[in-house]
């Protein structure tokens, strides 16, 4: 469903403003308080555009407007913490599942006892099985995105209601989800092309370990090596296709009802067009996370200390309290031990949701102001040029 756009009954005013003029206009957030975007007001009478933003100036706007979406009153605890826990699935889980996707566990045994000593009772239920779990991640994928598709809805608008984000972009929603998945399909079909060659020399390797002759360190050595920037490419590979999906496609997905092609096209465009500024983002987006988590486990790690060491006091207290105990008090104590094992997990998950939602929404807001100062229906959606120039005086910010 493509978002209307919003500049109307402001023609007369605007068109009185300089033109090619660069300034700062008061975007109204809900709460009153004004975040100072630069705006740029073109020639067309009645039409307001965003400057383009840099990297780095999209950081203040984006902290900004993620303070005033948590915090802004009315502040109530139980909706902060239901926005939380949306942000930490769509900007945190969600990535995950996606990651974790593409990794496989080392083997515990020899391919012989794997492949060979399985009945067929057995390898029809491993298939069996495997079918299942991908059609529980699939489910699980599906409505994470359109958990996402909803939260997008929330922080474009400003707004802390759900459900309708989650109602208006079910088809959209949609469309992305199958575009993910055919995505996802072609990345693992690439890596598996690329890991192929390789194949025959870990068989190989196996068979001397199970033949008893012992692990080939030439071998491994000659498997390993090759494997790292093949490695690396594919990791670079996968953040640069969630950034092109979730911050770039994802919007056009959203406000135009664009198609894969539509979406890729207008995204392509804008980078030829700003290729320095595109890299910088880039560069900021995958650094912002990391800086972020550092400092937050430096500032956690006294206090988080101080909880563990109490929860264990108050553990080996309870437990050395009823050591010689039997029968019911016995089982008092055991109850005890798990009601405040229970109760730390509890305060710990709150906590991290807590200080894990306004991070992600942070991140998400980040790319938000970066990519709406260029694409100009998300700015309009963000910054609706309604509120921008409110003072008497035409072209002047407001106060």
């Amino acid at each position: 469903m493509a978002v209307n756009e919003r500049i109307t009954g402001e023609g007369e005013q605007l068109s009185q403003a300089a033109g090619d003029e660069s300034m700062l206009g008061d975007a109204m957030e809900p709460g009153g308080v004004n975040l100072r975007i630069p705006w740029y007001i073109g020639r067309s009478p009645g039409k307001v555009f965003m400057r383009a933003l840099s990297a780095a100036e999209a950081i203040a706007p984006a902290i900004n407007r993620t303070r005033e979406f948590f915090f802004a009153p009315p502040f109530r605890w139980t909706t902060f913490l239901k926005l939380c826990l949306v942000a930490a699935i769509t900007e945190g889980i969600g990535t995950n599942l996606q990651s974790n996707a593409n990794k496989h566990n080392p083997p515990v045994t020899s391919p012989g006892d794997m492949m060979f000593h399985f009945s067929p009772e057995i390898i029809a239920a491993i298939v069996a099985m495997g079918l299942l779990l991908i059609f529980v991640g699939l489910l699980v994928v599906y409505l994470v995105t359109r958990l996402r598709f909803a939260y997008f809805h929330c922080l474009v608008t400003n707004t802390r209601l759900i459900r309708p984000g989650w109602e208006m972009y079910r088809p959209q929603a949609n469309r992305f989800f199958r575009m993910n998945v055919w995505v996802g399909v072609c990345f693992l079909l690439m890596a598996g092309l690329m890991i192929a060659p390789f194949v025959p020399g870990f068989i190989r390797l196996f068979k001397g370990i199970q033949a008893g002759s012992g692990p080939d360190f030439g071998l491994i050595l000659s498997l390993a090596l090759p494997l790292i920037p093949i490695f690396l490419l594919l990791v670079v590979a996968g953040i640069a296709l969630d950034i092109i999906l979730r911050d770039w496609m994802l919007p056009h997905y959203a406000l135009e009802d664009a198609r894969a092609g539509e979406a890729w096209g207008a995204v392509w465009e804008h980078v030829l067009r700003e290729k320095g500024s595109f890299f910088a983002y880039v560069l900021l987006r995958i650094v912002l996370p990391i800086i972020s988590f550092i400092g937050l486990v430096i500032v956690l790690l006294v206090p988080s200390l101080v909880l563990l060491g109490s929860v264990a006091a108050a553990e080996y207290g309870v437990h050395a309290a009823f050591a010689n105990s039997s029968g019911l008090a016995a089982m008092v104590g055991v109850i005890l031990q798990v009601f405040i094992g229970v109760l730390a997990v509890g305060f710990g998950l709150v906590i991290g949701i807590s200080i894990g939602g306004p991070l992600s929404t942070g991140i998400r807001e980040y790319a938000l102001v970066f990519y709406g100062s260029r694409y100009q229906k998300l700015g309009d959606a963000m910054f609706p040029a309604a509120r921008v120039l409110q003072a008497d005086t035409p072209g002047a910010p407001a106060d």
